[in-house]
């Protein structure tokens, strides 16, 4: 009886402009962890490791070669030695994206090999509401986005804002608030760090006018002027990239000294999802808000955040709405209708590519 696994790479192309602050995105690579044992080779874990270009701390030029030097370790051990305790000196610190995938496969082989992450309400058909992501554009492109997310049941979107002229944003958001009026939509905006220091402050005073529930990460992480805007910006802030690589205690000096008003985590970024429950901990016990997104993984990594996040009491939507944004995404159970995502158990999974 011994563990088996190995690893393969796919490409997803987007079925649109995937335009954010930091440029035009045309496709995006994931790599998918597959392990069995060899007596029941039927049986098989998947998780995807898919780490974001240019921003991911583990977007470097050894990644597959790391991955498969951790799947090695993992193949030297007995399938009934394996924990969590276990993963972690297994999983290559500064690595997320191959904890996550880790973390996902195991979980689905203890599970049966069925892509049932976690037992628990979602997969057997209970919603998660969702946020509806706006992505960058013209004018026009960016308002068919919305009325599309509003007439599909949407009553939280998110805008990315950043990268355009900011009187043409603000002329968006304008719109959305004539416009929409009667659906009282909230709307969440997130910059990727994109304001300059010097006028991030008057930025936000005009977006507020808008009646913004949150702007994620107004300027680059790790500024001294961070503190100052936590306590001084008219909109709430939420921390994306700002958690990025913090690790062990300085997790919770981070959020005591600067006290956003949110934290927005990401498994593939921050951690995996044992590197999300210590964020989450420290930020409930702190009085910080969150909630949990996916970072344009295909529907392997999808599923495994959405059960993850339906194992936590939500209050608010969450960000798992990137299901639809490739052209060759894998097919799942994955479904998204009413503003809410859910899991079909009547839909198969198509994994032949794999």
């Amino acid at each position: 009886m011994a563990l088996q696994a190995s690893y393969q790479k796919k490409t997803f192309q987007f079925n649109f402009k995937a335009r954010t602050s930091r440029g035009l995105m045309r496709e995006k690579t994931s790599w998918f962890i597959k392990v069995w044992d060899d007596t029941a080779p039927h049986i098989v874990g998947i998780g995807e490791c898919g780490p974001l270009p240019g921003l991911s701390i583990d977007d470097k030029p050894d990644f597959e070669q790391t991955l498969k030097e951790t799947l090695d370790k993992l193949m030297s051990l007995q399938p009934q030695h394996l924990n969590t305790s276990t993963l972690q000196h297994i999983a290559p610190p500064g690595y997320p994206s191959i904890t996550f995938g880790l973390e996902t496969a195991l979980l689905d082989l203890q599970n049966g090999g069925k892509r049932v992450i976690f037992d628990n309400d979602f997969v057997k058909g209970k919603s998660i509401p969702i946020n509806g992501l706006i992505w960058m554009g013209d004018l026009d492109f960016m308002l068919h986005q919305i009325s599309d997310k509003v007439s599909q049941g949407f009553t939280c979107i998110k805008l990315k804002v950043g990268g355009l002229n900011f009187d043409k944003e603000c002329d968006v958001l304008e719109y959305i608030r004539k416009r929409f009026f009667r659906e009282e939509l909230t709307i969440r905006l997130d910059a990727n760090g994109a304001f300059k220091t010097d006028e991030v402050l008057f930025k936000l005073a005009e977006l507020a006018k808008f009646k913004i529930h949150s702007i994620e990460q107004p300027i680059k992480p790790g500024l001294l002027e961070m503190e100052e805007l936590c306590s001084k910006s008219p909109i709430p802030i939420a921390f994306d990239e700002e958690l990025i690589g913090i690790e062990g205690d300085a997790k919770k000096a981070l959020l005591k000294r600067l006290m956003p008003a949110y934290i927005i985590l990401k498994p593939t970024l921050h951690g995996g999802m044992q590197g999300c429950r210590e964020w989450i901990a420290i930020a409930e016990q702190l009085g910080i808000g969150w909630w949990i997104t996916s970072a344009l993984e295909s529907s392997i990594g999808l599923n495994a955040i959405s059960q993850f996040t339906a194992s936590y009491p939500l209050t608010m939507p969450q960000g798992l709405g990137t299901g639809a944004i490739y052209e060759n995404n894998i097919a799942s159970p994955l479904q998204v209708s009413q503003g809410h995502i859910r899991y079909d158990a009547s839909k198969n999974w198509e994994l032949e590519d794999l």
